[in-house]
């Protein structure tokens, strides 16, 4: 009986690890991912809006086109470690969801043989 519990719950015979578990785990990275990636865009566009809201209402003057082009780096980038967060939060749950593959490729072959 406790046999057939097992096998319900995964559908690789001898395979130490919950297969609902790894597919809910990706699903997470996937989730994550994405919400990292919508935080840091809001958090662009805020610090985009302030400042061009600076410049019309004349809180601020730049006055030559090197300080205009410092200014936006330094509102673009915060953003480049969001960008690699939503990568590798990505690539987590893609390499999760390949060696699930992998291993369901795996005992297919040693069956075959």
């Amino acid at each position: 009986m406790n046999e057939s519990n097992e096998k319900s719950k995964t559908n690789f015979a001898g395979v130490y690890f919950d297969r609902d578990s790894v597919l809910r785990l990706a699903r997470l990275a996937d989730i994550f991912a994405w919400l990292t990636l919508v935080y840091y865009i809001v958090q662009v566009g805020v610090t985009l809006t302030v400042f061009v809201l600076q410049i019309a209402r004349g809180l601020l003057a730049l006055p030559g086109v090197t300080d205009y082009v410092q200014q936006f780096l330094w509102i673009f980038q915060p953003s480049l470690p969001g960008l690699l967060y939503f990568i590798g939060l990505q690539a987590i749950g893609k390499v999760l969801l390949i060696f699930m593959d992998m291993e369901d490729n795996t005992r297919r072959a040693a069956r075959a043989k």
